[in-house]
């Protein structure tokens, strides 16, 4: 495989920067687990053993709620179906709705008393009702789980009560986050809701992010001994959306200021940038019994980032291509890729098309080019690449 990379391409890249990938970034936090996303495009703007397993305490009331939504969207629930408390919910201790036992409660207060008043027995009633015990729903989610990509989720039961097989990373999390906010927006109003009140007690939304952080609209706190304090929370901001998840902290105070904190960086300390639109020229490729020495290589999709501001000098990108390419050569036809690699995160490779088409040369410049190649001296090809610091 060769590299090459011509000098106008190095002044070009220079120029013009990276673009797609987020890094690692200079952020701290007190959190043994963070993860922060954008909503948009899925990319992992932070994390700190995002990907480890660890107790997610009532935060994994979010897949319960998750698995509620799925079987409203498909018409096998309705808002309106009422639920049978059991004395299992009844006397199900921790975070309560305070359902009352051998009585029926729609599906919509249900949810709201997952997700508002993070009742342990709510959820209860929810997986008996439709697995037909706690034990059939835990395996329902694993199932769901796997379908929907949490790779580093194990779970034993519906509330996020301690055990050891009642796990999820940060990263899972959020992707399950983006997935509720996605594929249930018409369910999303319910994380936002300040207050609910059943058998005439009021609880309010323990969120402390929809009192902190304006725009903020989401979704879920959780905490255990094992666990510590942990926010699932997301916003919206100037269109955009970012999702935080946090978790080890050691208070509620700390909880509250730690996910406004990394909201706010979400938001401020990241960029986003656009540096190549479709069409856009990055370089030429080396051609090979063409009619034309060269063909440029053009960009078939925008390339843009959400980079931190500390980091945008910090990159490098290297045009790859197996050359000369041969002729014929068809327009659009994928001949190479841009790398792109920012310090402390993974290389992305973005394809580049030929920009024209090069026609194979003619039985006489075909004739010719075999004479030179007799007479000319072998000549390894350079690999090259483009610091983009300036």
């Amino acid at each position: 495989m060769t590299v090459r990379i011509g000098n106008s391409l190095i002044s070009l890249l220079m120029l013009i920067g990276f673009g797609g990938i987020a890094s690692a970034q200079p952020i701290e936090t007190p959190g043994e687990y963070a993860v922060l996303m954008d909503y948009r495009t899925g990319e992992i703007l932070y994390e700190k053993n995002a990907r480890m397993p660890t107790a997610p305490a009532s935060m994994s009331k979010l897949m319960t709620a998750a698995i509620v939504f799925e079987r409203l969207k498909d018409g096998s629930v309705q808002l309106s179906d009422t639920f049978d408390v059991s004395e299992k919910a009844w006397r199900m201790g921790g975070s309560k709705m305070w359902v009352r036992v051998d009585t029926e409660i729609s599906v919509e207060n249900l949810l709201r008393g997952i997700i508002v008043q993070s009742g342990n027995d709510a959820c209860i009633v929810v997986a008996e009702n439709i697995a037909g015990s706690e034990d059939a729903f835990a395996d329902l989610m694993n199932k769901k789980a796997r379908e929907w990509g949490l790779t580093d989720s194990t779970f034993a039961n519906a509330t996020g009560w301690p055990d050891e097989n009642q796990k999820m990373s940060m990263l899972d999390l959020a992707v399950l986050t983006r997935k509720i906010i996605r594929d249930f927006p018409e369910y999303y109003g319910l994380f936002s809701e300040r207050e609910f009140t059943w058998e005439k007690i009021p609880q309010g939304n323990r969120n402390p992010l929809l009192d902190a952080f304006d725009g903020a609209d989401g979704l879920k706190t959780g905490h255990t001994e094992e666990s510590g304090y942990g926010l699932v929370g997301s916003a919206v901001k100037d269109g955009e959306r970012r999702i935080v998840v946090v978790n080890g902290l050691g208070s509620t105070r700390e909880r509250s200021n730690e996910a406004a904190r990394l909201m706010r960086i979400s938001f401020n300390d990241f960029t986003r940038k656009t540096f190549f639109e479709p069409g856009d020229i990055v370089g030429d490729a080396l051609v090979f019994k063409g009619k034309d020495k060269t063909a440029p290589l053009i960009v078939g999709d925008p390339i843009s980032a959400i980079v931190h501001r500390s980091l945008i000098d910090k990159s490098r990108a290297t045009v790859v291509y197996d050359g000369p390419v041969a002729a014929p050569i068809k327009e659009n036809q994928q001949i190479g890729y841009l790398r792109v690699e920012i310090e402390g995160g993974e290389a992305k490779d973005y394809p580049l098309y030929a920009g024209v088409e090069v026609k194979e040369m003619g039985v006489f410049g075909k004739i010719g080019l075999a004479a030179k190649m007799l007479l000319a001296k072998p000549e390894a090809a350079p690999e090259e690449s483009a610091s983009l610091a300036q």
